[in-house]
């Protein structure tokens, strides 16, 4: 057993939480899989950078965050490049069968046809269990903003499956 096993093991643990992040932002299932895994080509690069002792769930979503921001920077460059609509995206695939997973699939388009910034704050928070200020911290965002945005994406939220029910 090596020092970086633990750090290995956790990012392991880790992929499921970055692939359903990664998904807010891609908004599709084969682009979330190339940015969770050029994320975690980058954190193995950068395992030495990384301080014992630290919560490494949030140091791998502002990476994925910041690879993002990085490729749709790189996107605006190219033409005929762009975003599919959130209803094409392929659906969360889950080891649960029968009416939950038809709810979880609902749930999930609901969530993937917020507003990107939206969906990515609610995810973080209601998904995932982070805080208030380790989202702001994710995102780069103020708290308040974070705040705001759960607010106003649960409200969105309720209103679309209220709609569907």
């Amino acid at each position: 057993m090596t020092k970086d096993d633990p750090f290995r093991g956790e990012l392991i643990a880790a992929l499921p939480k970055l692939r359903r992040f990664a998904l807010t932002l891609t908004r599709n299932g084969a682009d979330a899989d190339d940015l969770v895994q050029a994320a975690c080509a980058r954190a193995l690069e950068q395992m030495g950078r990384f301080q014992i002792g630290a919560k490494l769930e949030p140091w791998l979503y502002t990476m994925v965050r910041n690879i993002w921001i990085s490729e749709m920077r790189k996107q605006k460059v190219r033409v005929g490049q762009g975003q599919v609509v959130a209803a094409d995206t392929p659906e969360l695939v889950t080891q649960i069968g029968g009416h939950a997973v038809t709810y979880g699939n609902q749930i999930m388009d609901a969530v993937m046809s917020l507003p990107e910034g939206l969906s990515s704050v609610l995810l973080l928070v209601s998904v995932e269990g982070r805080s208030y200020r380790e989202t702001a911290n994710i995102l780069d965002i103020p708290i308040g903003t974070v705040m705001s945005r759960v607010s106003g994406a649960r409200q969105r939220l309720r209103a679309l499956l209220q709609e569907e029910a």
